[in-house]
């Protein structure tokens, strides 16, 4: 079969939305490559061994590239992703040089492609990230081990926004907790959850590919009698009262459902939200705050910000 390689070169900021566009034009996975990613000076905290080689990365900006099936829609298919993308600028995004590469590629170099960017991270304390295609033996006691396929999935887990929130669901989770997870993509964050100990967890996506690469990774996880997946509309779908409710997605979606978090969660839950560019974390924050959130902490991570509020009052 023949595939067609579509590469983007935009921002960072516009990189989650370019994104999530292939993903609704039916890409199952994306490949991101960050002119930053060379300069990360790393502390290794986590034991991660990184070598990157420069010239696998643009000089400037980012370049998101997806893989689409060689067929009569694919001409189509490609005018509404450049419709799509030209129309972020309204929603407050610069998208940069936003100039578009296609090549094709045999299926058997495109799983390839895939393969040569992810090997096996540790992205927290406890959490290792792991292809699904990779060996890997544990050196933690403790450590907990997330299979994914970035070929059935929206990404690798190691994105800084899904990093900060896998964290936070590190540190506050508890056993027995009900979390809904909020775009759940690839499903990484709700596996995560079930394996701290949460009974229930809410996986809500509104992408029917999201849904179906969800559910395929949290069976290869074996948390499938705690998640389920659904598709669903942000929290229109949830009439549980949840714990902690989790989100990485873009911040104006966050502000858009902020005031239904606090209507579901009851005194000292806990909403905690990423896919926030540095620049919008205080217009983010001011609205957790009038939505009756205190701002427990605040984490930066590569230009991209979490935040974690704390309901302040009764349902």
């Amino acid at each position: 079969m023949k595939w067609s390689e579509i590469a983007i070169h935009t921002t960072h900021e516009a990189t989650e939305a370019v994104a999530n566009i292939f993903h609704e034009a039916g890409a199952s996975g994306v490949i991101i490559e960050d002119s930053r990613e060379p300069d990360i000076e790393r502390e290794n905290v986590f034991g991660e061994i990184v070598e990157l080689d420069r010239k696998d990365y643009p000089s400037e900006g980012v370049i998101v590239k997806a893989y689409l099936p060689v067929n009569s829609f694919l001409i189509e298919t490609i005018k509404d992703i450049e419709q799509s993308i030209a129309e972020l600028p309204k929603y407050g995004l610069d998208v940069g040089l936003n100039k578009m590469q296609t090549s094709e590629v045999d299926e058997e170099d495109w799983a390839t492609a895939w393969k040569q960017y992810y090997h096996p991270v540790k992205i927290s304390g406890r959490f290792t990230i792991v292809p699904s295609w990779e060996e890997y033996t544990p050196v933690e006691s403790d450590e907990l081990i997330v299979e994914l396929d970035p070929g059935m999935a929206f990404g690798t887990g190691t994105h800084p926004t899904t990093v900060m929130c896998m964290q936070a669901l590190e540190k506050y989770v508890k056993k027995d907790d009900v979390v809904v997870d909020v775009g759940t993509g690839s499903g990484v964050l709700s596996i995560g959850a079930a394996m701290l100990g949460a009974k229930q967890v809410h996986a809500l996506d509104l992408d029917e590919v999201a849904v179906t690469a969800a559910k395929e990774n949290i069976v290869v996880n074996k948390v499938e009698d705690v998640v389920d997946v659904t598709k669903g509309n942000l929290l229109d779908s949830i009439h549980v009262k949840p714990d902690v409710i989790v989100a990485n997605i873009l911040a104006d979606v966050i502000m858009s459902f902020s005031q239904d978090a606090a209507s579901l969660l009851p005194k000292d839950g806990l909403f905690i939200v990423s896919g926030i560019i540095e620049e919008k974390r205080d217009e983010v924050k001011d609205d957790l705050i009038a939505k009756g959130f205190d701002i427990v902490e605040s984490v930066l991570m590569e230009d991209w910000v979490a935040l974690i509020g704390k309901k302040t009052g009764d349902a």
